[in-house]
């Protein structure tokens, strides 16, 4: 238990009981999350936070909306709305203290991971614990994602903990642990599943495994619930569309294995990582634990069901299965030498702090590292000088930062501007969205990371995006000119990106 770690830290210091001993360990991960969080604790909303989870919160904190009806409805169960509205009661709605409200998730999900840590390191030399749990401090996914209003950093909370509540023979916690998952992620249905799973195959525990049925009675109520409410049991036709049918492609659901292959098991220098399991595996016997098969077939089957669903191939879906692979990757050093072991651990720690600041050369989510920061700060910046330089002004713009300017809820204005939004910045939304709209000024931001030696820029590469991914270049200074008779007022950028504002 965490007590005898912190026996071992604090020497003959008294530890009055467990209780105290998990408190003290939380305590330092929540002080820990939130200082190294601190310079972010007012940064506006990003992307989905801001077209999504925010609005379907306040729909729920001020109207008692379970479905939104201020956004789009989906298929994803209401647990973080429902937190963020508890949170908002109580400290008033605002950016820092919905920040702080993630924060406390992300240093439950770090406590959790922890305690996983330590009931899968028993018999590891060493503490491979505090190393697993550096790793996920250090990595920037979770970094990023410890701070924003979206669901994973919760079900990554809620799927260690019934992990760990699984192994420890607390099945009843864990029914109740797997039921909180399904109502934060639909795709959370998949670990309830594998432990009954187990239960019965493994453990000939039928009785206890027939429990682990109530996560999935859970998510059809909320299906059912859905359905009545918007007439489609994903709440969205086109929602379902994009993110079951076209997912499904066989091209897209295999490119997205090798993307979800190479985020976990190579990019930020985790090949290190990968490396130090193989040894692992090759030099003790460590890994031929019953307790290893579970969690590996946990692993793998979460990489396969979000490499099938969703067709954006989020990097966050991966959150749920990062605190298994640093705890694989911790094993796999205790058997090293300590030399060895300290290399690997700082090459690991130190390629991933780099990933906060390196982008790869290639399209990636803004929201994996601190590139979603200079996306922010910029939207932000552009805002200021429009409140300033055309105030009452009316912007056509790509949502979501229509969003931003439209909503004082998003924190970037305080008096809304008239808005004229597109899906996106391709030149055959564009135009038609202007003429119709006749709005004053255009502004245009970089959605993806393209510069100009980024592999999308590639031929074949191209090619290959535009035919299975519906890819087309965002639409240019020289369109807009020849084709709207605009033209350029201001150009901000920031590490690469940059934001930009025609008028006629």
């Amino acid at each position: 238990m965490p007590s005898a770690v912190i026996k071992r830290l604090f020497g003959s210091h008294p530890v009055p009981s467990v209780v105290s001993a998990h408190a003290l360990v939380f305590g330092a991960c929540l002080l820990l999350v939130v200082v190294c969080h601190w310079p972010y604790l007012s940064l506006p909303y990003y992307w989905d936070e801001l077209g999504q989870f925010i609005p379907a919160s306040v729909d729920l904190l001020e109207h008692g909306q379970w479905v939104p009806m201020s956004t789009v409805p989906n298929v994803h169960p209401p647990g973080v709305m429902l937190w963020l509205a508890l949170v908002w009661r109580l400290a008033g709605r605002s950016v820092p203290a919905t920040r702080i409200a993630m924060l406390v998730i992300a240093a439950a999900g770090l406590y959790v991971t922890f305690l996983l840590a330590v009931r899968m390191g028993r018999q590891s030399p060493g503490a491979p614990a505090f190393a697993a749990a550096l790793l996920m401090l250090t990595t920037p996914l979770f970094y990023t994602q410890a701070m924003m209003a979206q669901l994973d950093m919760l079900a990554m909370a809620f799927t260690a903990l019934a992990l760990w509540l699984f192994l420890e023979r607390r099945y009843a916690a864990c029914v109740i642990g797997c039921v909180a998952l399904v109502m934060t992620k639909e795709t959370g249905v998949l670990l309830p599943v594998i432990l009954a799973s187990w239960l019965i195959v493994q453990e000939k525990r039928s009785r206890q495994a027939v429990w682990f049925g109530l996560p999935a009675l859970a998510l059809a109520a909320w299906l059912l619930f859905l359905k009545r409410a918007t007439g489609n049991w994903f709440g969205d036709a086109a929602f379902t569309h994009y993110n079951v049918d076209y997912a499904l492609d066989p091209v897209r659901v295999l490119f997205a294995i090798a993307r979800r292959t190479w985020y976990l098991f190579l990019s930020d220098f985790r090949w290190i990582g990968a490396l130090s399991i193989l040894y692992g595996l090759l030099r003790s016997r460590l890994f031929h634990r019953p307790e290893w098969a579970l969690l590996a077939v946990f692993f793998v089957s979460h990489v396969v069901l979000v490499s099938l669903l969703g067709g954006a191939t989020l990097e966050r879906y991966l959150l749920p299965v990062l605190p298994v692979l640093y705890i694989a990757v911790a094993t796999g050093w205790s058997v090293m030498e300590r030399k060895w072991r300290r290399l690997s651990l700082a090459g690991l720690a130190a390629g991933m702090l780099a990933g906060f600041f390196w982008n790869p050369p290639f399209l990636f989510p803004f929201e994996n590292n601190l590139a979603m920061v200079d996306f922010v700060e910029l939207q932000q910046t552009a805002v200021d000088y429009l409140r300033h330089a055309a105030p009452g002004s009316k912007v056509a713009t790509a949502w979501p930062y229509t969003d931003a300017l439209h909503n004082p809820e998003a924190s970037y204005v305080r008096q809304p501007f008239r808005v004229v939004e597109t899906s996106d910045f391709r030149l055959d939304k564009v135009v038609p969205a202007v003429e119709a709209g006749k709005p004053d000024l255009l502004v245009v931001y970089s959605r993806n990371w393209e510069p100009q030696w980024s592999l999308a820029r590639w031929s074949v590469v191209d090619g290959f995006l535009r035919a299975y991914y519906d890819y087309q270049p965002q639409i240019t200074a020289k369109e807009i000119e020849e084709q709207l008779g605009m033209h350029s007022r201001l150009r901000l950028s920031q590490r690469g990106q940059w934001v930009e504002i025609y008028s006629r």
